[in-house]
């Protein structure tokens, strides 16, 4: 089976990018975490992408999402014949849900 290709919304990149950003100036001990962690589980999805849970209270439909406990961040995406669309890295903390 081939592997699915990882697709990454605007939105999503911009999460992704601020992130990053905040975890490397605030937590010296891993500064990499968020891309290591994201790289992970993006290839975890590009070969089992239904692995992740039925996000409940999407806007969307086949809304699903994995927990990256390493950065208490939760990874929102979709699956689609042939690629996974990334829709949001939404934080554990955060109120409410993620614009998905």
């Amino acid at each position: 089976m081939p592997a699915y290709s990882i697709h990454i919304t605007h939105r999503a990149a911009a999460q992704i990018t601020r992130a990053a950003a905040w975890w490397s100036r605030n937590r010296p001990a891993a500064p990499d975490a968020v891309v290591v962690e994201l790289e992970r589980a993006f290839a975890l999805l590009a070969v089992q992408p239904h692995l992740g849970a039925l996000a409940r209270n999407a806007r969307l439909s086949g809304v699903r999402r994995i927990h990256l406990a390493k950065i208490h961040h939760h990874l929102y995406y979709r699956v689609r014949v042939d690629a996974v669309d990334v829709l949001a890295l939404w934080h554990t903390s955060r109120g409410g849900k993620p614009p998905v």
